[in-house]
């Protein structure tokens, strides 16, 4: 699929493009996790399904007008989501970006050259072992700083504190393995013909453990 021009372009030609990456440090792990595009297509579509605009100016129209409106991803012919940065600084999002699809397809040897016309993604994986640079324990010595530095950090007025990235993440499955998992307005809904038709029961709601 494509959902993202190339910087000054109307056209849709990439993903969003995530990058992810995990660092352990000497307790929770620091957890990236980010679209190369302004948001991810699942946010479009939930703002969408649920009326809602974008915060800003994150997508362009079907004739390269920077909108709010999330319903122009999905008119026909669609619009794009900007690359991060938007459309000052989106550039550097949108060499990012090119520089996933590039990796991903070109080390795999499949991606758009071969015009797949099923869903598909290419993926690029590669792991860094500490053990072949400065050992294990200089490394998380090094990343257990840089976070206490982060968490140390002054935050600016109605900030409360500074997270690292992945933080609010692991606090939500911390939440959601006490409590269950609550869904946005809508997923439900979605996935019930998904269960009557590989026939899974729906389950029923939980209710959240006040004393936990």
């Amino acid at each position: 699929m494509a959902s993202v021009a190339p910087f000054g372009g109307i056209d849709p030609l990439f993903t969003p493009n995530p990058i992810a990456i995990g660092i352990p440090t000497e307790g929770t792990p620091v957890l990236i996790d980010v679209s190369m595009s302004v948001c991810a297509n699942g946010t479009a579509a939930r703002l969408k399904s649920s009326g809602e605009s974008f915060p800003g100016l994150w997508a362009l129209d079907a004739e390269g007008r920077a909108t709010d409106d999330p319903q122009v991803l999905f008119d026909d012919p669609p619009g794009t989501l900007l690359p991060i940065g938007g459309l000052d600084h989106g550039y550097k999002g949108y060499a990012l970006g090119l520089f996933v699809e590039m990796l991903s397809q070109g080390l795999a040897g499949h991606g758009r050259a071969d015009r797949p016309e099923d869903w598909g993604a290419s993926v690029f994986v590669q792991a860094w072992d500490p053990r072949a640079f400065a050992g294990v324990d200089a490394f998380t010595t090094q990343t257990q700083w840089l976070a206490e530095a982060v968490h140390g950090s002054r935050p600016r007025p109605a900030i409360d504190s500074i997270r690292l990235p992945g933080e609010r993440a692991l606090q939500k499955k911390t939440d959601a393995l006490a409590n269950g998992v609550t869904l946005d307005d809508g997923i439900m809904d979605a996935l019930v013909p998904w269960g009557d038709r590989l026939g899974v029961a729906q389950p029923p709601p939980l209710e959240p453990d006040v004393n936990a």
